[in-house]
């Protein structure tokens, strides 16, 4: 049924989750096609393809975010079915729409649902009317400093600026006051511009356009928290647990775990019946996740935001419920509603291993010279490169993803200490020491820690 209906499946992304949605294909028993660009001709994805293309030049707007190459790579192969991994086309609804258009299988939620979802402020404005909790906030877009400096009268400082469009914490920032507020609105207005520029350019990924500005009452002591949830074919929306995913720095996520360690089971029930009322509002289907700021004082929480893909972070989800989310999204593009069991068992911990300077976290491309991965029980890691590689200055600096699954969260830290320890990275500037420096905080071994925790820890 799969192979008749999916397969071959073309991948139209690069480095570990190309790898990793390989994995599952092949397992299934359908062909795996890849696309590359010639910086990548090395990488390990290209070679567990069934079949690779190379696509254009290192510059993401000349292969990956091509959608006119991608598409005729997927007619050249005969492929059947697109999955788009997470980043460059896979939240456009243009790439999606054309996928279709092409008499290709999308492997994602429909166009309209990603459409939906895309710009903030309608999807703000979509769940509060939905019945799912939001910040105090904007409904209209901010166009102009006059206007965020009313609206933010309105709603109280301190107020979280950010644009309407784009992703990955780009443009984001703190205002505590109207001058904080001047400041904060440059910013996100420059960032906007340059989403804009990049949808107006063909190839928007996640930067949807528009010079947008959306603002929210700002929760000091926040946990981003959030829900992994699954549309299937026959209408129902199922909630698959959530992952606390506040170590960030810069908005940017760098550790996950599941379950949170800052939620009560009261809290979280009310978070997995919302993330199901969210997905239902939009009639989403597949993997989808629903993400949201925890009061940890107040144990309440708010609708951040929905990605309409697969997560960086799923691993964790995947650790601790036994689930393949990548079959299950094929299962559910090929027209399958599966009965899926999705209680928690023990406690995953993700960290992202990058190619960066680990004080100040800016990228550090490079060869890599020598790749050792700990060999340990209860640990999995999906990585995109290995020794000889080089990481480029073109793409996003992610070399790997280091997770560790145990009976308790105490032993998943521990298991955490020996798998960093035990992971050898030569060659390029690497975040491994701030990981090992992380798991001997206390606030990260208590687990009462909130978004800012690396901040105070450069302090």
């Amino acid at each position: 049924m799969l192979n008749e209906t999916l397969g071959p499946v073309l991948v139209a992304n690069r480095g570990e989750i190309a790898r990793r949605v390989i994995r599952t294909v092949k397992r299934l028993g359908l062909r795996a096609i890849a696309v590359h660009s010639e910086a990548d001709a090395d990488l390990p994805f290209v070679h567990e393809a069934d079949e690779a293309v190379l696509i254009g030049a290192a510059a993401p707007a000349q292969s990956y975010l091509d959608a006119e190459k991608v598409l005729q790579a997927a007619k050249a192969t005969g492929a059947r079915s697109v999955h788009p991994g997470y980043g460059f086309l896979a939240e456009n609804a243009a790439f999606a729409q054309a996928v279709i258009d092409a008499g290709l299988i999308w492997i994602g939620p429909s166009p309209e649902s990603i459409d939906r979802m895309g710009d903030k402020i309608n999807a703000r404005n979509l769940m509060e009317d939905a019945g799912v909790p939001v910040a105090a906030g904007t409904r209209e877009p901010v166009t102009d400093l006059a206007l965020a400096l009313e609206a933010a009268g309105r709603i109280g400082y301190p107020v979280m600026v950010k644009t309407a469009g784009g992703g990955g914490g780009l443009g984001m920032s703190v205002a505590r006051d109207a001058a904080g507020l001047g400041r904060a609105f440059d910013q996100a207005a420059r960032a906007a511009d340059r989403f804009a520029a990049a949808a107006a350019a063909g190839g928007a990924g996640d930067a949807l356009a528009g010079p947008a500005i959306l603002l929210e009452r700002c929760i000091d002591r926040a946990r981003h928290v959030e829900v992994q949830i699954l549309g299937l074919p026959d209408g129902r929306v199922l909630a698959l647990g959530e992952r606390d995913c506040s170590v960030q720095r810069r908005h940017q996520k760098v550790v996950e775990e599941s379950p949170s360690p800052g939620i009560t089971p009261e809290l979280r029930e009310r978070m997995l019946a919302a993330a199901v009322r969210a997905g239902e509002a939009v009639g989403y289907l597949g993997a989808g996740t629903v993400e949201c700021l925890v009061d940890a004082d107040a144990q309440d929480f708010v609708f951040l935001e929905m990605n309409t893909r697969l997560q960086v972070e799923h691993p964790v989800t995947e650790l601790v419920t036994g689930l393949d989310l990548v079959e299950l999204q094929l299962r559910v593009a090929a027209g399958e509603s599966p009965e899926v069991t999705a209680e928690s068992r023990g406690h995953a911990i993700e960290f992202r291993v990058y190619a960066e300077d680990p004080q100040r976290f800016l990228p550090g491309p490079g060869t890599i010279t020598r790749w050792e991965e700990p060999d340990l029980d209860g640990v999995r890691v999906d990585s995109g490169y290995e020794a000889g590689n080089t990481v480029t200055p073109f793409y996003d600096p992610l070399m790997a993803k280091l997770c560790v699954v145990a009976a308790t969260r105490a032993e998943a830290v521990e298991l955490g200490r020996k798998a960093v320890a035990g992971f050898t990275v030569e060659g390029p500037k690497n975040n491994l020491p701030f990981c090992a420096e992380l798991l001997d905080n206390a606030e990260f071994v208590t687990g009462d820690y909130d978004t800012g925790l690396v901040a105070k820890m450069r302090a």
